[in-house]
């Protein structure tokens, strides 16, 4: 297996006031202008005895989904890991994760 094969991305990003911390294998920015295009999922294996709520719900969120396109001014940080890890859904209040700054538009 190549490298490339085993590329495994964690991407965080704020969606309605939460932080959301996925895995991916593949990550690129989007032909639609301000995107970013987040796809082949990846979860943990059910195999394991305890069950993290928030990885469900994630998991639950993103059935069936072939592509996300997040909007390049929610993104938090974006890492790529040796291992994967656990996503999950955790509140931003409180938090030190500020939005990106928008342009003002000019006073006509």
């Amino acid at each position: 297996m190549s490298k490339e094969d085993a590329q495994i991305f964690k991407v965080i990003f704020v969606n309605q006031g939460q932080v959301f911390e996925i895995y991916a294998k593949a990550i690129y920015q989007s032909d639609l202008w301000g995107f970013l295009e987040v796809e082949e999922f990846v979860f943990g294996e059910r195999t394991q005895m305890v069950i993290d709520p928030s990885e469900e719900k994630l998991k639950t969120q993103f059935e069936g989904v072939i592509r996300s396109y997040i909007p390049m001014h929610a993104i938090v940080r974006i890492d790529e890991v040796e291992r994967l890890g656990v996503a999950r859904i955790s509140e931003a209040t409180g938090s030190n994760i500020m939005s990106f700054p928008l342009p003002v538009p000019p006073k006509a």
